[in-house]
């Protein structure tokens, strides 16, 4: 663990109980007097705190310093990934943390099943601990976007991935992407693709979506 994530992190004093309690005193078995590290995963620092006191139930930290200590990829990557089951999602969201994807914005495509229903909350947890065992110091974006034209209007500039695209690379500076669920794009749909960047992956095998989201995020490191 790089550091442990809590809202409070850069008060003077912080209090901790329930889950952060039990993780610090009885998983991590840390004692009074030590110094543990906190973000709140808002701002840039990195808070260090001396454990003052100690009950059966909670405790309290004390300030001792801060320091600067952004950890984050040098390139920006936005994702819009077609709605692919929420169970796929969460496999995959640490490893696009860890990659350094800046904000994915899922997209009831044509092709998504509408019954997949993303639980923000559930994800903004998985990426608290993804972040904590990485480093990462600012938390991805997340966005729910009902439809690809409404992902189209609202980011213009976005390219897509797609069958016989031109082969996706490092050098492309891709800032921004259209990722397809199972099935990839319908017809409609690539007509409104007709003025955008149009990137593929070099090889002849068909990757899930995960794999061509992952294959994304790798090319902006």
């Amino acid at each position: 663990m790089q550091f442990l994530y809590h809202p409070d992190a850069g008060a003077t004093i912080v209090d901790v109980e329930g889950d952060v309690y039990r993780y610090l005193f009885k998983v991590r078995r840390h004692k009074r007097d030590e110094t543990i590290a906190l973000r709140n995963l808002e701002d840039d620092s990195i808070y260090f705190y001396k454990i003052e006191r100690v009950s059966k139930k909670e405790a309290t930290l004390l300030l001792e310093r801060k320091e600067s200590r952004r950890v984050m990829p040098r390139r920006y990557l936005h994702i819009g990934w077609c709605t692919v089951d929420p169970k796929t999602v969460e496999k995959s969201l640490p490893l696009l943390n860890e990659l350094g994807v800046a904000k994915i914005s899922f997209v009831y495509c044509a092709r998504s099943q509408k019954n997949f229903r993303i639980d923000m909350e559930r994800m903004r947890r998985i990426l608290i601990n993804s972040s904590q065992q990485c480093g990462r110091s600012e938390l991805m974006e997340l966005e729910i976007l009902g439809s690809t034209e409404e992902y189209l209007l609202r980011y213009p500039k976005s390219a897509v991935l797609d069958f016989g695209g031109v082969p996706l690379s490092c050098e492309a500076g891709v800032e921004s992407i259209l990722i397809g669920c199972e099935g990839g794009f319908d017809e409609k749909e690539r007509k409104l693709f007709a003025k955008r960047p149009i990137y593929g992956v070099d090889t002849p095998i068909v990757l899930r979506s995960e794999s061509a989201v992952t294959v994304a995020a790798a090319m902006s490191l």
